[in-house]
């Protein structure tokens, strides 16, 4: 299992079984890895075969077990969940590119809203003990005042934005109205190693520096996000559900980040520092990009109040680890650079 860094320790995970719907992309996979490091029994929904996943990159793929369909398919999860007597759900599949939600907003509001609903529905009727479903900061849309706290509204504009609070929403809504222990999380741009969606802002420059290339960016430069590292985010998934032992955390919401929010071209400058990049970007965009917001950066108070968690790898740290990462998987930034 290669990782390049640290563990993050599991507890309380020992002998369960756990599904985790998702299982195959960024933050699904380093999951599962700790869950596994931690002696739980996962189980995986996979729909789609493609090349190369996150869960196959860390050599994990097969010690799960995986049930093959679509959360969206009626009584899949239902059945996933009675066959391996699971205790505990993850749900963290979805539609996650903005850019693909707003091209087909219809699948993505049937992927992520439905598939949501018809695994909470799942959860309920099983009697599942409890239950972390994804959300995102998006669900926030553009707010007057940042960063984003828990009791703000959820003013989602776009397609992906409207699909991530109408999952959130529903979520809760399963606690406090059908007492199913249930909690979400509003993450930052999560980043590291095994990310094969090299679209995305921090793969895409790690791929470009290494390759020596320009890396591209798709807006001016000028949006600020706040990013977290994928295992500071695994550890939050698991603080929240362990918290879920008690009713301080369920039906509730909690934001986790990195802390403070940096400018796209201040993380592909370093990101080419880091990585011995020379090239100057290839800037793409005018402005934000349409559908995106502007700025985004989450306040993680509440979560670390409740739980004690705080990230605990800065960016220029992540960024290197991450670096280092995908330079001992060539083929990654060797195929993107063939493919550009």
């Amino acid at each position: 299992m290669d990782s390049g860094t640290g563990a993050v320790e599991a507890v309380g995970v020992s002998g369960r079984s756990v599904l985790v719907t998702g299982a195959f992309g960024l933050l699904g996979a380093w999951l599962v890895r700790t869950l596994l490091e931690g002696g739980a029994r996962v189980v995986a929904v996979r729909r789609d075969e493609p090349a190369t996943t996150s869960l196959e990159l860390l050599g994990l793929d097969r010690a799960i077990d995986v049930v093959h369909g679509d959360i969206c398919e009626p009584e899949l999860v239902a059945r996933a969940l009675a066959d391996y007597d699971v205790d505990s759900v993850f749900h963290l599949a979805a539609q996650t590119l903005v850019g693909v939600a707003n091209r087909s907003p219809l699948s993505t509001f049937e992927s992520n809203i439905r598939g949501t609903w018809l695994v909470l529905e799942a959860c309920r009727s099983h009697g599942a003990e409890r239950v972390v479903v994804a959300s995102s900061d998006k669900a926030y849309g553009k707010q007057p005042e940042l960063p984003y706290r828990e009791d703000q509204p959820l003013l989602a504009r776009h397609p992906y934005d409207v699909s991530k609070a109408a999952c959130d929403m529903l979520a809760r809504s399963y606690w406090h109205t059908f007492g199913l222990p249930v909690a979400v999380t509003r993450c930052a741009n999560l980043y590291g190693g095994a990310d094969v969606n090299v679209s995305r802002l921090v793969p895409e420059a790690v791929c470009a520096a290494l390759a020596g290339r320009a890396p591209v960016i798709r807006s001016d430069g000028s949006p600020e996000r706040d990013f977290l590292w994928v295992e500071d985010a695994v550890r939050a998934y698991l603080a929240i559900w362990e918290a879920l032992e008690r009713d301080e955390a369920r039906g509730e919401a909690f934001n986790a980040g990195g802390g403070r929010p940096w400018r796209v071209e201040e993380v592909v400058a370093l990101v080419s520092r880091l990585g011995g990049g020379s090239a100057a970007p290839d800037v793409r965009g005018a402005g934000t990009p349409p559908g995106e917001i502007d700025r985004q950066w989450v306040d993680s108070s509440k979560l670390r109040q409740l739980t004690g968690w705080q990230p605990t790898v800065t960016l220029e740290d992540g960024l290197r680890r991450t670096i280092e990462w995908y330079r001992l998987h060539p083929q990654l930034w060797r195929a993107a650079l063939d493919s550009d």
